[in-house]
């Protein structure tokens, strides 16, 4: 009775088993053929007709067409500063809302504050000098003033010493004719010191003077650079952050020098222009006037449209790039107080339209060992297509397609067996 049971059992069971597997393999077979028909739908394209538009899209920023520049101290323009390049200590955020005249930054014055204190030092020590200088002088000139008094007299006594000799023997008046031209020619070399000592003097004077002035004049331009290391507004406008040639941001803690003076901008967010980099394999497509649309990240339910106003010349390299590109620049229509100089814009920039053309996937387009393009047709054909011009996606059929027909994305399996097209 047992094993009767327990037989039944086990066939009901290998039933049950069979009927799953067989369910589990229709189900199975139904989605491989679901499958396949969906990957069949996949591989086909269909041709197009309709407007065609040819564009080169790039990502660029946002910047002012207009700006005033917020300048660090003009260290030079006559100015007898030793000073060629000044940390800032202190920036306002960027964004910031200033009047004219509000505080924008603060740069570092220790070292012209110590220069400062050398200079005044050297015009006190010069001015001392100069005292001494004088003193001397005037002790030396009272001096020889004195010896030239005494000459006059001795002069004058000789005279009269020759003047009485005349009733003495000869020898007795020459002697006092020549005690006479003694005392004269003493005389006229001590009014020649005095001269020569007095220009020496003078001469002197005149230098230290003129050393002296040029180190008040450096007092001076320290003390009035020194004033202007606390920058202030130009006017009234929204402070943004200047961007160095390496296009990193001039903050706290960065230099300034007298080369590249520029602290932040104040720009003119009436008129903006988006700054974009085109590949030099695309250059050769932009040119100055063309149309383009432009969005903004952090706008992105709106777009504005453009113009190209400028191509750069010549090309560059970015950091950390090894792609030669050129700098195109884009003047945005109309104005829009949202926007703000910085912020990420996705440009497209239109090359040519095309109200009616046809038009399919470049996908869809492939070459034989004869360099002739051609595509394969659901129908079986293999067409030769003249090709016209082409975007990003997309390529114009100038001849051998028509609206409408489906055409294989890739190469279809046994394509060997497809007929050419008459």
């Amino acid at each position: 009775m047992y094993s009767s049971g327990f037989r039944k059992n086990m066939k009901k069971t290998l039933i049950t088993t069979g009927i799953i597997i067989v369910a589990a393999m229709l189900v199975l077979y139904v989605f491989n053929r679901l499958t396949t028909k969906d990957d069949r739908s996949v591989l086909l394209a269909e041709v197009n007709r309709g407007p065609f538009e040819i564009s080169v899209s790039a990502t660029g920023e946002l910047l002012a067409e207009n700006s005033i520049d917020i300048m660090g101290p003009a260290f030079s323009q006559g100015r007898d500063v030793r000073s060629t390049s000044v940390k800032i200590t202190d920036l306002i955020p960027e964004g910031t809302e200033v009047k004219k005249g509000d505080y924008v930054a603060l740069l570092d014055k220790t070292e012209l504050d110590n220069a400062l204190k050398d200079a005044q030092e050297r015009v006190d020590e010069m001015e001392e000098e100069m005292q001494m200088l004088l003193l001397d002088t005037s002790m030396t000139m009272n001096n020889i003033r004195d010896q030239i008094a005494n000459q006059i007299h001795n002069v004058e006594e000789a005279e009269i010493t020759l003047k009485n000799s005349k009733y003495e023997p000869p020898t007795t008046q020459r002697e006092a004719e020549i005690n006479v031209e003694q005392a004269k020619r003493v005389l006229e070399q001590l009014y020649r010191s005095y001269e020569l000592r007095m220009a020496q003097t003078n001469r002197n004077v005149q230098i230290r003077e003129m050393w002296l002035s040029r180190m008040k004049r450096r007092v001076s331009d320290y003390q009035e650079v020194l004033d202007a290391f606390t920058i202030t507004a130009p006017a009234d406008g929204m402070v943004i952050y200047y961007k160095t040639r390496m296009g990193t941001k001039r903050k706290a803690g960065m230099n300034v020098n007298a080369v590249d003076r520029i602290i932040a901008t104040l720009p003119d967010l009436s008129s903006m222009l988006s700054k974009v980099y085109i590949s030099e394999v695309e250059i050769s497509k932009i040119r100055v006037g063309l149309p383009a649309v432009i969005t903004v990240d952090a706008f992105p339910d709106k777009s504005y449209t453009g113009t190209i106003t400028s191509i750069a010349n010549i090309g560059e390299t970015l950091p950390n790039s090894d792609t030669k590109v050129f700098e195109v620049m884009i003047k945005l229509d109309g104005s829009d107080l949202n926007l703000r100089p910085s912020m990420t814009t996705n440009n497209k920039i239109i090359i040519n339209t095309f109200e009616d053309v046809i038009f399919i996937p470049t996908e869809c387009v492939h070459t034989g060992s004869d360099s002739i393009p051609v595509v394969y047709t659901k129908s079986g054909l293999r067409q030769k297509v003249t090709l016209g011009q082409a975007n990003d996606k997309f390529i114009i059929i100038r001849d051998g397609l028509e609206p409408g027909t489906p055409i294989y994305i890739e190469i279809p399996e046994g394509h060997h067996s497809f007929r050419d097209a008459v």
